[in-house]
């Protein structure tokens, strides 16, 4: 990752293990809900590895087609259930998500390393492209609002009586931080 390391270690330890707790979820889960937490598990380990400082690990050049290929293949996956009207609601969430981390591969491949650029300090040009960046960085944005909705209960002003738009479990906290650490790596691009 090409932004602060200390922000990169915080994701890392966010997304391995919103990863781990997804990919142990996937033994007690019914069928279709198994592949959303499967897709879950994928992202949040796969953003993790995206998020280890360069200093640590420089994916070059084998980071970036590798990343393209799993989440490529994760995306035309998601595109393909979401087309055969599968009922599963994180198909096209999923999607965004695989080809976002794609675009961020290919984007931070072909950045220059921090330091290198020849640029003053603590300055870099961006990598990747402003506007698929901002409709990504906007989509996420949206995400995470909606997300915090699910998990934030409901007051009734007349009666006082709380109550929860859906049942908030785990899951709904992991997808939540996913869609953080994709604004977090979104924004350091």
């Amino acid at each position: 990752m090409h932004g602060p390391p200390l922000v990169g270690w915080l994701l890392v330890v966010l997304c391995a293990a919103t990863g781990a707790y997804c990919l142990a979820r996937i033994r007690i889960t019914a069928e279709p809900e198994g592949r959303a937490t499967g897709g879950d598990a994928l992202m949040g380990l796969g953003m993790a590895v995206m998020a280890v400082p360069t200093a640590v690990l420089d994916p070059r050049p084998w980071g970036a087609p590798l990343f393209a290929v799993v989440f490529g293949v994760a995306g035309l996956r998601s595109l393909l259930g979401a087309a055969r009207g599968r009922t599963e609601p994180h198909h096209l969430h999923h999607a965004v998500g695989a080809f976002a981390m794609v675009y961020m591969a290919l984007a931070m491949a072909g950045a220059p390393m921090a330091g290198h650029t020849g640029h003053t300090a603590g300055m870099r040009e961006p990598a990747g492209t402003p506007l698929l960046t901002g409709l990504l960085l906007v989509y996420f944005a949206v995400y995470v609002v909606r997300s915090v909705a699910v998990l934030v209960p409901v007051v009734t002003a007349a009666s006082g009586e709380v109550s929860w738009p859906v049942r908030p479990n785990l899951t709904n906290a992991c997808r939540l931080s996913m869609g953080i650490g994709m604004l977090a790596m979104l924004l350091t691009l």
